[in-house]
């Protein structure tokens, strides 16, 4: 692409909005190369690239401060993005391409007036549930990979650190810490080590895991795992969490 793009024809061929394209622009995700001498931005085959990259990042469930951290990362060219888009697209139809198997089935069935078994219908209903599960196939096959690496005794061990972690951002909450103080933030550390531990650094993984905490709670999550935190501790938690995030920038 020799020719540079304003925004609106950008916006024009992409079906993003010229207010999202602002946007990356402000938050420093995809910065035209140059101007007009009026100052309308001018975009190149470079940030055209590199805004499919944004774009199949957001595809794979990525949040935009998530999507620039991977960007940062040489390991995260065009290529491998794409390649990861491509077999999350395939999951996708595997998985839609079994359920309708599973409903045409269970239709003919009905239409021949037969009554579908119990096993038929907890069959479909479980295919039915995987698509709105949080994580991929793929995933779920890497975080079993991952557990087996970990062992059962580091498992067990992390369940301790994080029960411990919970007692400690309780006890400086109840003191009334900041959360921003250096004390809390070490907090947050710890945290973020031991996510990273769980899903092995994969960015995927860890979108999914925060989807599953934010659209469920994360006390509701703990708690299916026998951990019980005080009222109002995921809030001091995600200060602490946007904190460190300020104090890196």
């Amino acid at each position: 692409m020799s020719e540079a793009m304003k925004v609106g024809e950008l916006a024009r061929r992409t079906g993003l909005s010229v207010r999202t394209l602002h946007h990356y622009d402000e938050i420093g995700l995809l910065r035209p190369s140059r101007r007009t001498p009026s100052g309308h931005r001018l975009y190149s085959g470079s940030e055209v690239r590199r805004l499919q990259q944004i774009a199949s990042l957001r595809q794979l469930g990525l949040s935009l401060r998530e999507i620039g951290d991977c960007l940062e990362r040489p390991a995260y060219s065009l290529p491998r993005i794409l390649d990861m888009h491509i077999r999350r697209i395939q999951q996708e139809i595997e998985g839609r391409e079994r359920l309708r198997s599973l409903l045409e089935e269970l239709l003919r069935r009905i239409e021949r007036s037969e009554t579908p078994s119990i096993q038929e219908l907890t069959r479909t209903i479980e295919a039915t549930m995987n698509m709105e599960r949080y994580y991929t196939p793929e995933q779920l096959q890497q975080l079993a990979h991952r557990r087996e690496e970990v062992g059962e005794e580091r498992i067990t061990e992390v369940q301790k650190e994080w029960a411990e972690l919970f007692a400690a951002y309780e006890r400086a909450m109840a003191s009334g810490l900041d959360p921003a103080s250096e004390a809390v933030l070490e907090l947050a550390r710890r945290s973020e080590a031991l996510i990273a531990e769980f899903t092995g650094g994969d960015p995927g993984i860890q979108a999914s895991l925060g989807r599953m905490y934010t659209e469920e709670g994360g006390e509701n999550v703990v708690a299916r795992h026998g951990m019980r935190t005080a009222p109002g501790l995921w809030d001091y938690m995600a200060k602490a969490r946007r904190a460190l995030d300020v104090s890196r920038s």
